[in-house]
């Protein structure tokens, strides 16, 4: 079973993988870049990337959303709010398309979709829910979260690096955005793409799978380390 498991991981990756080995060889694999500023580590050899910080929300089920809930998980984020008629419906029927892709049991629920409303005064717990019923969203891989206007706007634009205009979370200051982030299972920041785009979130699927590809090799060659 584990056989067939492993098989089907690999068919469904296959496009991605194909890329990563024709590009560079077996024994080399390319991976995504990483956003944000980096430094040393203290032991002047490894690198410290930009990570998502610790944040505390609450979702359409009024269900406290911590950056716990994605530990080990690869997810994309975005930013919205429910009664907006221009960019948003876009954005989300595109999530929808990542829902779609990654919702086969295959994946174990290991991709994630977050979506952040910029307009926490509207967008309160019921709102949400019935924005998420509307949309069809899957809700055991797809969270819409709310809570403190100036923590959402803070970890937009100091976590996610969305909207680099600074401000203040105070009632003038408003995000939109069509961007959405694809964060890994570190917190890392592994790509951003325009969420209105078709080919942009094209490629977002595609980095998805190379990103479970990456990792899926990670994984095999701890294990032989360890053998």
């Amino acid at each position: 079973m584990q056989k067939k498991i492993i098989i089907l991981l690999f068919l469904l990756t296959f496009p991605s993988v194909l890329y990563v080995f024709l590009s560079t060889g077996e024994t080399h694999f390319i991976h995504l870049p990483y956003f944000g500023q980096r430094e040393l580590a203290a032991n002047g050899k490894d690198t410290i990337y930009h990570s998502i910080p610790a944040f505390k929300l609450v979702n359409q089920d009024g269900d406290t959303i911590t950056e716990k809930n994605y530990e080990g998980k690869i997810y994309v984020a975005d930013y919205f709010f429910t009664t907006c008629t221009s960019i948003c419906p876009k954005m989300t029927t595109e999530l929808l398309r990542v829902q779609d892709k990654f919702s086969d049991p295959i994946y174990k629920r290991g991709v994630q979709i977050l979506s952040h409303t910029v307009n926490p005064e509207n967008d309160s717990v019921p709102v949400l829910k019935a924005y998420s019923n509307m949309v069809h969203a899957d809700t055991k891989m797809w969270n819409f979260v709310t809570g403190d206007k100036k923590q959402l706007y803070d970890l937009a634009r100091n976590g996610y690096l969305v909207n680099a205009l600074q401000g203040d979370g105070g009632p003038d200051d408003f995000i939109h955005s069509e961007l959405f982030i694809l964060v890994d299972k570190e917190k890392h920041i592994r790509g951003i793409y325009d969420g209105t785009n078709i080919k942009a979130v094209n490629d977002l699927l595609d980095d998805v799978k190379v990103l479970i590809a990456e990792y899926y090799i990670k994984d095999n060659k701890d294990k032989k380390s360890t053998e």
